[in-house]
């Protein structure tokens, strides 16, 4: 740390690390404690008419088998992981904006910090994304098809996306292992280490990859099922 006298609070690496893992656990827990208690209050407060009537709505049964039902539930709680991971970049450049311009001591880290966090939070988050429908689609021709028509043009579009997310993965791990035997770190000052960052896009992808899979055995099972008349 000698050479980095002079620079005011500077975070440990060990501590960046560590808390980008614990912090998301730590948010999770006091939104559910929070959700439990309103939803305690809930049940204590009248039920209107108007909310009464939209609790009836009858939804139609998720297709889905145990194998799909397992890979949805890592990738909506992966991508509700990451998400609080977007708190600390708020109070990180809110950190940096009171060094820089009250005491005139702007940060060596912070920055850093920030992109590598959001970068990983990007990659980390793409199963819940595909999970949710989020990703970018052309609709040009798919809002033109019949509902049978959409999923088959989905099914058949797969064959591109795992093509990109196996490609993805494999180049993911070979980054990973290089930068892992090298031990390499950043080039800035802070030089924090650069291998957990490739290690994230090797599991992100992964992630991916995994969602595709979920969502290719629905959209089969959901061809099936309108092929054969059922809704």
């Amino acid at each position: 740390m000698s050479d980095l006298e002079g620079f005011g609070f500077v975070m440990p690496h060990w501590l960046y690390w560590g808390w980008l893992a614990v912090m998301p656990l730590i948010m999770i827990y006091l939104d559910r404690r929070s959700n439990a208690t309103s939803d305690e209050v809930s049940e204590e407060a009248p039920i209107e008419p108007a909310q009464a009537e939209e609790t009836s709505i009858i939804v139609h049964e998720e297709i889905a088998t145990p194998v799909t039902r397992v890979i949805d539930w890592i990738s909506e709680h992966s991508g509700l992981f990451v998400a609080f991971w977007t708190v600390n970049a708020v109070c990180f450049y809110f950190f940096e904006v009171v060094m820089r311009y009250l005491f005139n001591m702007p940060t060596i880290w912070v920055h850093e910090a920030s992109f590598l966090m959001l970068g990983m939070q990007y990659l980390l988050a793409g199963s819940y994304a595909m999970l949710h429908g989020a990703h970018v689609r052309v609709d040009v021709v798919y809002n033109k098809l019949p509902p049978r028509g959409r999923v088959g043009m989905d099914i058949f579009t797969s064959l591109f996306f795992f093509i990109f997310a196996l490609a993805l993965a494999g180049t993911s791990w070979t980054f990973f292992i290089d930068s892992f035997n090298m031990s390499e770190t950043t080039v800035e000052t802070w030089g924090i280490q650069y291998w957990p960052v490739k290690g994230m896009m090797f599991l992100g992808s992964s992630l991916i990859l995994l969602s595709g899979i979920s969502k290719l055995i629905k959209d089969i099972l959901l061809f099936v099922r309108l092929g054969q008349g059922v809704h």
